[in-house]
């Protein structure tokens, strides 16, 4: 299939406008002590004005962050919802607001998207459906509450996440009443195995905010080998079989002669007779 370099580079150039706009604008920050609260307040800050949610920084001990960009008046109006958002649900610990940035800032902290995650950056379009948050203090309810959420009503699960503290969240994806059934029977099932910390319902969120939602990390499927239709065979040449090759270390061969046939011969004994003495003969 022939790539479309022109729509990936109209693509590009969106995103890199985008980068910049956003790297020149205000900075609003909001903190709360728990995983849904934080994704409550996220959404509360880009419902209420043009503002691009950056994403989250989890700084430990169960407290996170929320970060937007945009102009001045329209991250004060988010940080402002963000924070009376935070205080509804009592979990608010701080807010910030910086009008510009200096670029040292940018630089090392997390305050700016990667080029990567701009695709779909500051879309208002709404989902249909809802997300549901479940926070338990330990894994064990966090597990058991997802099992009685998935057994009592049509839901996704998304993924979980966790922020230190023992505090767990798991997140689930799907229409608003089911959504809604799942979270209570998660509540049960939750106080019943352990501690339930805190939960959140989202209606139709914006595009902006399940873009910044972990997900789960998926194995790479292995992808089929296309062939051609038509194969050409090739016939084989039919090569004989050979032996290994092993070195025989010959021995070398003497230069000796033929060798004769030689009549065996009995072995000869020189005997040496004395001849008699000349005695005198005896009367």
């Amino acid at each position: 299939m022939p790539v479309d370099f022109s729509a990936l580079a109209s693509s590009n150039d969106k995103a890199m406008s985008l980068l910049r706009r956003v790297k020149d604008s205000a900075l609003g920050v909001v903190s709360t002590t728990s995983f849904p609260a934080i994704i409550g307040v996220a959404d509360a800050m880009i419902k209420s004005s043009d503002v691009y949610l950056v994403g989250y920084e989890k700084t430990g001990g169960g407290q996170c962050s929320a970060i937007v960009r945009g102009g001045v008046a329209d991250v004060r109006m988010a940080v402002h919802a963000g924070v009376e958002t935070a205080k509804r649900f009592g979990q608010l610990v701080s807010s910030s607001l910086i009008p510009r940035p200096m670029a040292d800032m940018e630089k090392v902290l997390p305050i700016l998207p990667r080029l990567s995650e701009l695709d779909g950056v500051g879309e208002t379009q709404m989902s249909s459906g809802a997300i549901g948050l479940l926070e338990t203090r330990g894994f064990p309810a966090m597990v058991g509450a997802a099992d009685a959420m998935t057994k009592s009503a049509e839901i996704e699960l998304i993924s979980h996440e966790t922020i230190g503290e023992g505090l767990c969240t798991i997140l689930i994806r799907g229409s608003l009443s089911n959504v809604a059934i799942a979270v209570e029977a998660g509540m049960h099932e939750a106080e019943r195995i352990g501690e339930l910390s805190a939960v959140m319902v989202i209606p139709r969120p914006l595009n902006d905010l399940e873009r910044s939602l972990p997900k789960v990390k998926q194995a790479k499927k292995p992808q089929k080998v296309k062939l051609p239709l038509k194969l050409e065979e090739r016939q084989k040449e039919l090569m004989p079989a050979q032996a290994p090759a092993v070195e025989v270390q010959k021995q070398k061969q003497l230069d000796l002669p033929e060798p004769e046939l030689v009549q065996a011969q009995p072995p000869t004994i020189d005997v040496q007779i004395q001849k008699p003495l000349d005695l005198p003969e005896f009367e």
